[in-house]
């Protein structure tokens, strides 16, 4: 009589088939959350770059501060991606500029949203940003900065 089943090799075999392919969901997933991080970050300076835009029409000169925007042009300064996260802005001392950014996860690119951004420094004054501030960051990748 010819029992009926699996050998411990079969089972075995499939288990480390199914441990392979999990891993190489796990590794997808994880660069997903990565990508949806920065694209959250990114939409949050665009954001913010619109209201510093609506501030400098009303007032003729940029906040000295982020949450000196709210609630008049934004409704509350956007949540961070991670607690980690801080977004560095700083205005120029006539208040007529600013570098507004934020530390992303992915490596730059030449085809990624950190190829089109300013890659200012308001450490020292250059020919994007006329400030220097204490606050001021050199805007190097992986860094998306923008400027007005």
């Amino acid at each position: 009589m010819k029992k009926k089943g699996f050998t411990l090799i079969e089972l075995l075999v499939v288990i480390a088939i199914i441990g392979i392919l999990s891993s190489v969901v796990v590794v997808s997933l994880q660069s997903a959350r990565v990508k949806a991080r920065d694209a959250k970050r990114i939409a949050d300076v665009d954001a913010i770059k619109s209201a510093l835009s609506l501030y400098y029409d009303s007032n003729a000169s940029y906040p000295a501060l982020i949450g000196d925007l709210v609630p008049a042009f934004l409704n509350s300064e956007p949540t961070l991606a991670a607690p980690t996260d801080a977004y560095t802005y700083t205005a120029s001392a006539d208040g007529l500029s600013y570098h507004l950014g934020i530390t992303l996860e992915q490596a730059a690119s030449t085809t990624g949203p950190l190829a089109g951004d300013k890659d200012c420094s308001s450490l020292v004054a250059d020919e994007c940003f006329t400030g220097v501030g204490a606050s001021g960051f050199d805007g190097a990748d992986p860094v998306y900065d923008v400027t007005p």
